[in-house]
This record gives C-alpha cells, structure tokens and sequence, in this order.
C-alpha cells in the first residue's frame, strides 16, 4: 500500500529554501511510491492566535478544518520550518495551538492526568533549518525546538517515530552545498516511504 504522506510547509515564505526543501522531499516520496501533497501554511486563511486559551474554543476556519481531514488522512507528515530563536516560527506554532484541539490530537480522561493519544499510527519528519550549527544548538540549548515539536506536540499526540533533518549554518553554505543537502533530502524521502 501506498504511504499518504502530508508536507506542512511552516515557513511564512514558500520561496525560501524551506520550499526549496519541501519540494525536493515530495520529489523523492512520490518517485519512492508515495502519495504526496503539500500545503503550505503561508497560503492558507485563519488566525494563528488562540485568543481564550482551551477554556472557550474558537470556531475553525474552513482551512483549519481542511488541514485536520488531510492530517486525519496521512500516514507520514512532514515538517518542514526555519529554526528561529530556538524554535519554530510563530505559523507554525500559532497553527498547531489553533489546529491541534482536544478530541482531535489528544483527549483528556475525566478526572485523570491521564490522556488519549488520537493520532496514534502516524510517523514524522521534521526539516529545520537554522544558522548556528546544529551542535552547538544541542549542546548550549539543549536543542528547545526539536524538543517541543517531537515531545509536547507530536508525541504528545501519538505521532511516533518522530526523525529530524537538520539543515545547519545555513547563511555560510555555498549554492553547491545547498544543492547537495536538497539530493540527501530526496533519499531520505525515499528512504522514509520504505520505513
């Protein structure tokens, strides 16, 4: 069976080399076998700000909406977003706190500090870029993004396993360098359409 896999393309520029980068893992799912299909979260409508916190939920907007069914639907999700100070851009972040509500990602048990996990049976990928390099993003940080993305949200939600590309320094790296990190992202779309 084919694997359906979802790119959700968080960088507020889908010309940057984040979409460079998305495209390129589409490429190498779709030529591995897979179903792709790509949205990025800069053309799509709604506000990425959860006004009332979880006490009072807001309506979703039909986009929202959409970006759950095609999340319901996927096998594979794949992230792809700019490591900013520390973490995801605010799209992302702002999506996933808009996105992710209990009774779809999660569900609380009544009276319990226990939770279901909804979206158990679903894998991930996460690209990120950044400009400091990757070690020193581990070692002096203790890596906070990766962390919040793999733990308290895709985990959190039953989503496992949970790999990381981390595209690194990349203010100092050539146009050739670039050009070989987007052939490594297509083998390991390849790779993850067969995992």
């Amino acid at each position: 069976m084919k694997k359906r896999t979802l790119i959700i393309l968080g960088h507020p520029n889908p010309e940057s080399y984040c979409g460079t980068l998305a495209d390129h893992y589409a490429t190498g799912a779709r030529n591995a076998g897979s179903t792709v299909e790509t949205l990025a979260l800069a053309d799509l409508t709604y506000d990425i700000v959860l006004h009332r916190g979880y006490r009072e939920i807001q309506e979703l907007e039909p986009d929202l909406t959409m970006l759950q069914e095609k999340i319901r639907a996927a096998d594979h999700l794949v992230f792809v977003y700019p490591t900013w100070w520390g973490g995801p851009p605010a799209l992302l972040t702002g999506t996933i706190e808009r996105m992710l509500l209990p009774g779809f990602g999660f569900k609380y048990h009544k009276n319990s500090p226990l939770w279901d996990k909804l979206l158990k049976g679903k894998s991930a990928r996460i690209i990120t870029t950044m400009d400091s390099p990757y070690l020193y993003y581990l070692l002096a940080w203790g890596a906070p993004g990766d962390k919040l993305m793999k733990h308290a949200v895709l985990k959190f939600c039953g989503i496992s396993p949970v790999r990381f590309t981390h595209v690194d320094r990349l203010r100092f790296r050539s146009d050739a360098w670039r050009k070989e990190m987007l052939e490594k992202v297509e083998q390991v779309a390849a790779g993850d359409a067969h995992s």
